[in-house]
């Protein structure tokens, strides 16, 4: 009897040390990284999957040894509908307590940061957004103001053909990224590439921090000065080709505003070079071209006509639209920029062609 019960007993304990010995070899495998030299790539949780057809992807992508050790992890834990579909950098030097961890702070966004400086047009900024993917050639000049006006009230007196140029804000933009190409260079997650974004949604991205940054301040003021948005908007749209710092943008408002009320052309080389397509200038290194383009019957051509262009030339930032809001008075009546970007304003057309003569020789 006694000897049957040390046997039971040994056996007993035996199959705990088992146990034990069992649990911290799982335990050791949990974080035991596959291999240390392992590179980061992509692994993708699609909606519906549960932690057993996770693992066993785990295992066959390389990342973990044995599906088992992953889906033992999570019974401990617990941590099975925590886990969230999309796509996450991996890589077979992290153990699975690290990986888990990823899955359940959630997958790389879905979205790619695109900047967009002040003054582009919709075709630089069509450029931008193809590189990437979003979009297929054209398909954001090819909107039309009135496919928006009921949703944005700034729009109502813009006429209805014309394109979103001027109202597509100049800022830094996360889009969110259809099928997205992901890379997981440098230990971040990173969209690279997306599949065919919807261009009215994207320009709906702009239009919305336009509607943002027009304040009802802002407006209320351009409705005590007899003006529409339509033409401080194209007004800025010049003044951000025109001149750089915020002082000279308001001096040539104020000269702009001051030819329109007299009814003499705004003669701005700005609207000319938009007539050539060209969006980054100067005129010093376009005077024989945009000398000859002035003679170009066009109605963007304010040279030949008195008055705003038909619309606007650029997308203009906040400070160029305050500017066309608040014009400065000055008794100055000409300006031109050097080669250096710096304004140079005239009282009188002598003193004009003077500055002319010394600052673009």
């Amino acid at each position: 009897m006694n000897k049957f019960l040390i046997t039971v007993i040994s056996c007993l304990l035996l199959f705990v040390c088992c146990l034990v010995g069992g649990y911290f070899f799982i335990e050791k495998k949990i974080k035991e990284p596959l291999d240390i030299s392992g590179r980061e790539r992509v692994f993708e949780i699609k909606e519906g999957q549960g932690a057993k057809e996770i693992g066993k992807n785990l295992e066959k992508q390389g990342l973990i040894k044995n599906d088992f050790y992953f889906l033992f992890y999570i019974w401990k834990t617990n941590r099975g509908r925590n886990l969230k579909a999309g796509r996450y950098c991996l890589s077979s030097s992290q153990n699975i307590v690290e990986m888990v961890e990823k899955m359940m702070k959630g997958p790389i966004r879905e979205e790619i940061k695109l900047t967009f400086p002040e003054g582009w047009r919709i075709s630089e900024i069509e450029k931008r957004l193809n590189s990437v993917g979003l979009i297929n050639s054209d398909e954001i000049s090819k909107l039309k103001v009135k496919q928006f006006k009921k949703r944005y009230d700034f729009l109502k007196d813009a006429p209805d053909k014309v394109s979103l140029e001027g109202y597509l804000f100049p800022d830094t933009y996360f889009f969110r990224c259809p099928a997205p190409e992901v890379s997981c260079k440098n230990g971040k997650g990173e969209i690279i590439k997306c599949q065919n974004g919807d261009p009215k949604e994207i320009a709906e991205e702009f239009l919305d921090n336009f509607d943002k940054k027009l304040t009802p301040e802002l407006r209320e003021e351009i409705r005590n000065q007899g003006k529409s948005i339509f033409e401080i908007v194209t007004m800025a749209s010049i003044l951000e080709k025109e001149v750089q710092t915020v002082e000279d943008k308001k001096i040539v408002s104020g000269i702009f505003w001051k030819r329109i009320k007299e009814n003499r052309p705004l003669e701005s080389c700005a609207t000319v070079a938009f007539i050539l397509g060209k969006s980054n200038w100067s005129f010093d290194q376009m005077r024989e071209e945009i000398a000859k383009a002035k003679e170009i019957d066009s109605p963007y051509n304010t040279y030949k006509y008195p008055g705003l262009p038909p619309g606007p030339i650029s997308n203009p930032g906040i400070e160029s639209i305050k500017a066309a809001i608040f014009p400065k008075e000055s008794e100055y009546n000409y300006f031109l920029t050097d080669k250096t970007g710096k304004t140079h304003f005239a009282k009188t057309l002598e003193e004009h062609n003077e500055n002319k003569l010394y600052y673009l020789k």
